[in-house]
């Protein structure tokens, strides 16, 4: 984070956006920025969009570039420094790691037409009409978590390997009639056109490109709590359907904010918080190693790739963990693993135990006695076969303690 007054003495950066037209299409302004600079920064191709300045340093983007990048910048103190980006430097491209990095007081952005608007100019796609997922530097499966019939959503690319990746990905999910657009080299003179669906897709695809999907398929959940049981692979231990979706009522995941599933099992409770907003993170805690491995395919196969699997027994796995805003623990819990858990916890931090144990029934009454919160016994009956007839069979009743600190 950036501190709230410009830092004195480091170098500032001027982030360029440019669109696929490349150097003309620049505005005058922008041109003499850049021709004004003394170092400019940026990947080989922009680097060789630009007009050689023999006075000029140029610099490209250092591998791992995150670890390197605030060195690079403050290294450059001989005079104005430029940033080279693809159209909207801000969206899911330099301009927003440069500023997650930097802070926004040492960060300037002139922005381009984005590729994701020139994309949804192309399909006649109102931007309230469709989804935006970024698939740059991340796992193509997140595409996974916009499925539903009828959907439309913009993917950008990562290379010209990414349509193939999702064309199969759609059809493993039963989503293989989805109409996949690939649009190439968006605004310039080469722009190409691919329209074919994800089970047929045999393309070869331009390494610059935007995917514009239409989605067809069955519907598998929606993004409110409580996903089919039959969703997730798991040995039974599972958070079934309805007391999962009564504990992440109580989570009450919110955009941004970070999720401890401890004892996760099947890792349907950091799944599903997850997949309530894209922004949303999660730790899940497992020791027993088949569980924890189920929990990757589990989180892959739902579009979440980016949950976080600790293969560790709880309280000793929370430690380093980034500090969470909600716990979750399903399985596991003792005085130990409670307390660790809710000394963990910022102000307004949302705490949920289940328990199906005596002994765990115990622990959650004295905890409510001593902290207050919400105690409540939850027991589900559905309906099966009697015979000929039909009735009630209980599930086991589970205890759940939700707690919100306030301090």
């Amino acid at each position: 984070m950036s501190s709230p007054h410009p830092s004195r003495g480091l170098p500032t950066v001027t982030v360029v956006g440019i669109g696929a037209d490349g150097w003309r299409g620049l505005p005058a302004h922008l041109r003499e920025v850049v021709l004004k600079a003394r170092v400019v920064l940026g990947g080989e191709r922009h680097l060789g969009l630009v007009p050689v300045r023999p006075a000029q340093r140029r610099i490209t983007w250092p591998t791992p570039l995150r670890p390197q990048l605030a060195d690079l910048v403050n290294s450059q103190v001989e005079g104005p420094v430029v940033a080279l980006a693809s159209g909207d430097p801000l969206v899911s491209g330099i301009g927003s790691t440069l500023i997650s990095v930097l802070g926004p007081d040492r960060v300037r952005i002139h922005p381009s037409v984005s590729s994701v608007a020139l994309a949804r100019a192309e399909m006649g796609w109102p931007a309230e009409s469709c989804a935006v997922v970024s698939l740059v530097s991340r796992e193509a499966s997140r595409i996974l978590r916009e499925l539903a019939p009828g959907r439309r959503v913009i993917a950008l690319s990562a290379d010209e390997t990414t349509p193939q990746e999702v064309a199969e990905l759609l059809s493993q999910a039963g989503y293989g009639e989805s109409v996949i657009h690939v649009l190439g080299n968006l605004g310039g003179e080469d722009f190409s056109r691919t329209d074919a669906s994800a089970d047929r897709w045999s393309e070869v695809a331009p390494r610059l490109n935007i995917m514009a999907i239409e989605l067809s398929g069955p519907r598998l959940g929606g993004w409110v709590a409580g996903l089919p049981d039959r969703l997730f692979e798991h040995d039974g231990q599972l958070t079934k359907r309805d007391l999962r979706a009564s504990a992440l009522a109580r989570l009450a995941p919110t955009p941004g904010e970070h999720l401890w599933d401890v004892g996760a099992g099947a890792g349907s409770i950091g799944i599903e918080w997850m997949r309530a907003h894209p922004s949303c993170t999660a730790t899940a805690i497992e020791a027993q190693r088949e569980r924890a491995e189920r929990i990757g395919r589990n989180a892959l196969r739902l579009g979440v790739p980016g949950l976080r699997v600790v293969g560790q027994a709880a309280p000793e796995a929370l430690q380093g963990l980034r500090r969470p805003d909600a716990v979750f623990v399903g399985g596991g819990a003792t005085p130990g693993v409670v307390d660790a858990c809710m000394a963990a916890l910022g102000t307004s931090g949302r705490l949920v135990v289940h328990g199906v144990t005596l002994e765990t029934e115990r622990l959650l009454g004295e905890l409510h006695s001593v902290h207050g919160g919400e105690l409540t016994r939850i027991s589900v009956e559905t309906a099966s076969p009697i015979g000929s007839y039909t009735g009630w069979k209980p599930a086991r009743a589970v205890t759940q303690w939700a707690f919100t600190l306030d301090v």
